[in-house]
């Protein structure tokens, strides 16, 4: 079975930075593009990030632009999500997820395949 865990959030003051980290296990992902989602409470969910299958290109929402880089070891299985100059609108449970289909930039999130449970993040003032 495909399974895909995120790690890293946590409680962390306006302006701090946190790393996310989202290992697979099941199959490679070598291969694949995969996508940083996130979803504050009471909210829909929405695009974060997204990066191909070697990592030369990346593409994230504009809010999140110039703030969060993502990046990917394929030997380790690993994609992480490096979050800087966090502000508390960036509260949120944050969700990796693995396209099957294409190697490329994908930013919608109903053509992923498999998803992560989650990662809470709290920004606090």
């Amino acid at each position: 079975q495909v399974q895909l865990v995120e790690s890293g959030g946590g409680l962390v003051q306006a302006g701090g930075s946190l790393r996310l980290s989202c290992a697979c296990s099941g199959r490679s992902i070598s291969t694949n593009a995969m996508g940083w989602f996130r979803q504050a409470s009471g909210k829909e969910r929405e695009f974060v990030g997204t990066i191909n299958w070697n990592g030369a290109s990346t593409s994230y929402a504009d809010s999140v632009k110039g703030r969060f880089t993502i990046s990917r070891d394929n030997a380790k299985n690993t994609v992480y999500l490096q979050m800087n100059s966090l502000k508390p609108e960036d509260t949120a449970v944050y969700y990796c997820a693995l396209d099957l289909d294409s190697w490329e930039l994908v930013e919608q999130a109903y053509l992923y395949d498999y998803w992560g449970q989650g990662t809470q993040v709290t920004v606090s003032l």
